[in-house]
């Protein structure tokens, strides 16, 4: 098993500071989430003290509650309370899926010049589930693989945002490429990427370190999987899940590559992972636009 903590300072470094310019309006986190999570690490505050907290924030309580009394969980009783649905999932699950959701909650309160918000989660939620499976197929902790690919890119609406001429170029300079990752372009202007600005932001708030490290090793894509250290961690499967095609392509490549893949990986079948992945999105999928991951495989991988 990786020491995130030694591999997060090795990433970021020792000091817990942001890189992006102080001119930039960042997101703000719910402070129930935030508070949640340091609460939650202390063995000795009860399920009822964190429910306590989650339920100062109505968007966290409804959205924790839905969670628990899903179809998935298959409770033969439903959890009135938050304290209940803590009980069930344990304190570092919930504080996962409070994280992300708080997260996600932070990122929407704005609405973006650059991106269709609707395709940009439903595409976010298609590699959370994504990266599940595949943490499956590695014996690596799901939970983790579905919260970091999910917030993988949440800061990406924001930077685009607050500096949009930037982007707008950057976003043409990359269409006119076949192969030209938008973490390279955003390197090469800015000094780094968006991976590594919301890994930054996430260790200022204190997110977990294996959480955070996840989210700033997203965008190396197979390199994860090949690695001595990484390559049976939630972390390669969220690398791969990065692979996933959005509609921005930052990696033009990243369906080829996952097609190599299911040609040299015995586990890997590239169509039934996809298939699961289109069952489970549409369940909740709300954007009507979204093109299914496995109809995009199906052609990928159907005969020239």
């Amino acid at each position: 098993m990786p020491d995130w903590s030694r591999t997060l300072i090795d990433i970021l470094g020792a000091e817990c500071r942001s890189v992006l310019p102080p001119e930039v309006e960042l997101p703000v986190m719910p402070k129930a989430a935030l508070e949640f999570a340091e609460k939650s690490r202390d063995e000795n505050t009860s399920a009822k003290q964190l429910g306590d907290i989650i339920e100062t924030d109505a968007v966290l309580t409804a959205e924790l509650l839905k969670q628990v009394n899903s179809a998935a969980i298959g409770l033969r009783r439903k959890c009135a309370s938050a304290g209940q649905a803590i009980a069930l999932l344990g304190p570092r699950n919930t504080r996962l899926f409070v994280l992300t959701v708080g997260l996600k909650q932070a990122a929407q309160k704005h609405d973006s010049k650059l991106f269709n918000l609707k395709q940009f989660w439903a595409t976010n939620y298609e590699r959370a589930i994504f990266a599940r499976e595949v943490a499956s197929l590695l014996n690596a902790d799901a939970e983790l693989a579905y919260a970091a690919a999910m917030l993988q890119d949440f800061l990406l609406p924001t930077l685009a945002n607050e500096m949009t001429d930037r982007y707008i170029e950057l976003l043409a300079r990359q269409a006119k490429s076949e192969d030209q990752r938008l973490d390279e372009l955003e390197r090469a202007t800015f000094g780094w990427d968006h991976a590594f600005a919301a890994a930054t932001l996430m260790r200022v708030w204190n997110f977990p370190d294996d959480l955070v490290v996840c989210v700033a090793m997203h965008q190396l894509g197979r390199a994860v999987l090949d690695d001595a250290e990484f390559g049976r961690t939630a972390a390669a499967a969220v690398a791969l899940a990065g692979l996933v095609p959005d509609a921005t392509r930052q990696s033009p490549v990243g369906l080829d590559t996952l097609v190599e893949l299911d040609a040299s990986w015995e586990p890997f079948d590239l169509a039934q992972v996809a298939t699961a992945v289109a069952e489970k999105h549409a369940e909740v999928n709300s954007y009507a636009n979204h093109i299914p991951l496995a109809r995009r495989v199906d052609r990928a991988l159907a005969p020239a």
